[in-house]
């Protein structure tokens, strides 16, 4: 799995990818994140990649040529063309764990970070395939977000969490939040971990943990329970755990 992202600033990609588990991955060999600079391609003595917008309007814009140099760049020197290029941007649809899953399958992605005011529309015609928000609300560039974006989709390829369960069993992976988990010690300032949890009856912690990860849901995002599949004992459980609150 590559990713490969376009960026005014390599500086701050570089100082994620090479920390914590995406830096254990890319030692390993599991993953590769490279950071391109766009304003090593631009076709001007000064390197500049912007200009002032036609039609007016504050701010300046990001040429369609040192972007479409770059990307030709990426392509002719990829061992696999990129299958996708994903521009970071707020007129995107919403970044969602079903197309981190969906991401991690490619062999080679490229996020492209704006800056300024944007990015050229043409530039954006030519190369993009698709166009991705993290949020309703305006960075100053798309650089975190395309961390975002490539630590939520390496992390989903094999090996790079170590066991499968610690990504099936999240947040959002059957369209849920994720129930709460405890550690040592079992009793903290007289708050005891639930019985079941130390049962050691995988079944009975498995129907628990569900019933918990729908309890959660329910308070905290109940605009997932929607989508999410649930079965009819479920949706009654949930409509008499409504039920009871709003009589509590």
């Amino acid at each position: 799995m590559k990713i490969t992202v376009m960026t005014l600033f390599p500086e701050m990609i570089d100082a994620v990818i090479n920390c914590s588990i995406l830096g254990r991955a890319r030692q390993k060999g599991l993953i590769e994140i490279e950071a391109v600079n766009i304003r090593d391609f631009a076709n001007n003595k000064h390197l500049q990649v912007d200009d002032y917008p036609y039609g007016g309007g504050a701010g300046m814009l990001m040429m369609a040529d040192p972007v479409c140099r770059c990307y030709d760049h990426i392509k002719e020197h990829a061992k696999a063309e990129p299958s996708r290029v994903i521009y970071m941007t707020p007129q995107g649809k919403p970044w969602k764990q079903s197309m981190a899953e969906s991401f991690a399958q490619e062999e080679h992605v490229v996020l492209l970070c704006g800056h300024y005011e944007g990015i050229d529309q043409r530039a954006i015609d030519a190369i993009v395939t698709d166009e991705v928000s993290i949020g309703d609300y305006v960075l100053t560039g798309g650089e975190l977000a395309a961390l975002v974006v490539a630590d939520s989709i390496s992390r989903l390829v094999p090996g790079v969490l170590g066991k499968e369960e610690s990504f099936q069993d999240e947040s959002f992976s059957e369209g849920l939040l994720e129930y709460p988990q405890y550690t040592r010690p079992a009793v903290y300032n007289g708050q005891a971990v639930p019985d079941v949890l130390l049962s050691g009856n995988h079944q009975k912690i498995a129907a628990y943990r569900r019933e918990q990860s729908i309890i959660n849901t329910f308070n905290k995002r109940p605009d997932l329970l929607k989508q999410a599949p649930l079965t009819d004992k479920e949706k009654q459980f949930i409509h008499d755990y409504a039920k009871n609150r709003c009589k509590s």
